[in-house]
């Protein structure tokens, strides 16, 4: 399932929205006992780069990247809609949600989450929001010949919405009046971070940086005694990278979502994988990018995608008002333009 890469990270590392900017390596002086190894391989149709910090030793690194596997392992077995046989796969398929039906704790605790970032975003972050995304393409199914009509839009957004489903804590469960296909692609990368660096933590690891797909949370510093640093991305179409900025990232997580890397063009339209749960459309404004910092991945990854639903003026007057640290990018006649609130501005270096 997985390829590992065991050896000394010389260079930074690119992802999909971020990468580690190439000045956070440039003249490191190392503890000799100490180096950065790097442990990737594929996951969630994506892929994951975890880089920990401790002295060449090959047996403990090949047992941390066996675990780290099986970490990976049971969130995809548990939230993936791609598997048939995932926990998540199966809940979708049951005809009838009235009764309480009883969850992994690990479905629970994110599905308790996506409830908390839906109720702040008032609904522009929605987990139910799955048949919508599956009528345009962006879901397991086969990407449509013609757009969808508004009147299979109307019927899958008839029965969606975040306060369809209720949950119970104890013993973990949950249940919906109407049937409900959910849809956790914008949360489980997040979620899957925590995951492994819950592990790493385990395993004694105080220093590492892990990134699934541009999801990252950072712990401890460099062997050089400074803290991570990260690069958010310019909103650049196709193969390209540039940096629009770079944050220092000391022991918290970072995600970025935005519309310019997964989105397909039918009849001269361009089409966002990201949903308007409202309007059942794909979102079509001016705002390009959101990176935002948690104490978390997977609160940081949907409060992204909430914030990009949302827009700059509706995002930026929540997050300032919650003081959340965001960044936004926002198209503009001349080119880009950066805004970040008043709590971001703490992390950028450059």
């Amino acid at each position: 399932m997985t390829s590992r890469m065991l050896e000394p990270a010389r260079v930074a590392f690119a992802s999909v929205f971020m990468m580690l900017a190439l000045v956070a390596l440039a003249g490191c002086s190392f503890q000799p006992d100490e180096e950065i190894w790097e442990i990737s391989g594929p996951v969630f149709g994506t892929s994951y780069h975890i880089s920990v910090v401790l002295p060449e030793d090959h047996e403990k690194l090949e047992a941390l990247a066996k675990g780290i596997e099986d970490a990976l392992e049971s969130v995809d077995a548990s939230m993936s809609t791609w598997r048939e046989d995932s926990e998540l796969s199966k809940l979708n398929r049951r005809e009838d949600q009235s009764d309480w039906i009883p969850v992994s704790d690990a479905l629970f605790e994110v599905l308790a989450r996506a409830d908390e970032i839906s109720r702040l975003t008032d609904g522009a972050f929605d987990v139910t929001i799955g048949p919508v995304v599956n009528l345009w393409g962006f879901g397991p199914e086969a990407r449509p010949e013609k757009i969808p009509s508004e009147e299979s839009l109307d019927r899958a957004l008839a029965t969606t919405g975040y306060e369809q489903l209720a949950l119970r804590p104890e013993p973990p469960a949950l249940k919906a009046a109407v049937r409900q296909y959910i849809d956790l692609s914008a949360i489980a990368k997040g979620y899957g971070v925590d995951v492994v660096a819950r592990y790493l933590d385990s395993e004694g690891i105080e220093a590492y940086l892990v990134e699934i797909g541009g999801e990252i949370r950072t712990s401890g510093k460099k062997p050089d005694g400074n803290v991570w640093r990260l690069a958010v991305e310019q909103p650049v179409e196709g193969t390209e990278h540039r940096i629009n900025l770079v944050v220092s990232l000391p022991s918290r997580s970072m995600a970025t979502s935005g519309d310019y890397r997964n989105y397909y063009e039918s009849d001269g339209r361009r089409f966002s994988h990201t949903i308007d749960p409202e309007t059942g459309q794909p979102i079509a404004h001016h705002l390009a990018s959101v990176t935002v910092i948690a104490d978390d991945s997977m609160t940081a990854d949907a409060l992204a995608t909430g914030f990009t639903v949302m827009g700059y003026e509706r995002a930026s007057a929540l997050a300032t008002r919650e003081n959340i640290p965001a960044y936004f990018i926002i198209r503009t006649e001349s080119g880009f333009e950066g805004h970040q609130t008043p709590a971001f501005s703490s992390y950028v270096t450059q």
